[in-house]
């Protein structure tokens, strides 16, 4: 029996899981279409995992009044545990030499939650992923799955134009100036004769 077994092992001891959980996260939060493509297990255990840091970026949203700056900077912080820090305490140099680009991902990724992300989310109260089955990887058969965050702006610009197409036509003038009836003896902008 597996009670009080709340999440999945991943195959991966504690370490490696956390890291996992971490660069999935930064991925979504980072990706152009706010969406990845990832197995069905680490979709799942992504979910709750990012909606937590969304939920601290929504409340840094929401903060007003005095004390609130200190309050903002509490919950940067605390979110900042979701994210890889980067490469602050680095060597500067390589085996070879060179100097190593720059690990700000996870940077990244927190500026983007707290500016871009805990306005979108401010009103709502959770819910802030979705998960689509794919069906499986022909390689290993494994369950494949696309995690997204709502309100995306391909969403936004489905949204709008099914209100485009629900509307219909306007009102068609005829040559003369008056509007034109439809087959059904009405006028198009509804009234009757």
């Amino acid at each position: 029996m597996r009670h009080l077994k709340a999440h999945r092992k991943l195959g991966r001891p504690a370490e490696h899981r956390i890291s996992l959980l971490r660069n999935l996260a930064t991925s979504l939060i980072n990706s152009r279409d706010d969406r990845i493509v990832t197995t069905l297990p680490k979709a799942k255990e992504l979910r709750p995992f990012i909606e937590k840091a969304i939920t601290l970026s929504r409340r840094a949203a929401s903060l007003e009044g005095n004390g609130s700056e200190a309050a903002g900077v509490h919950l940067r912080r605390q979110a900042a545990s979701f994210f890889h820090a980067g490469n602050q305490g680095r060597a500067t140099t390589t085996r070879r030499g060179q100097i190593p680009p720059a690990r700000s991902a996870g940077v990244s990724a927190l500026s983007r939650l707290f500016d871009e992300l805990g306005e979108r989310f401010k009103e709502r109260p959770g819910g802030y992923t979705r998960i689509i089955k794919m069906g499986r990887r022909s390689g290993d058969g494994a369950e494949l799955a696309i995690i997204e965050l709502v309100d995306n702006a391909r969403e936004k610009e489905a949204q709008t134009s099914a209100r485009k197409r629900t509307k219909g036509p306007g009102k068609k003038k005829a040559a003369d100036g008056k509007v034109a009836e439809s087959e059904s003896g009405q006028k198009e902008d509804g009234a009757t004769e």
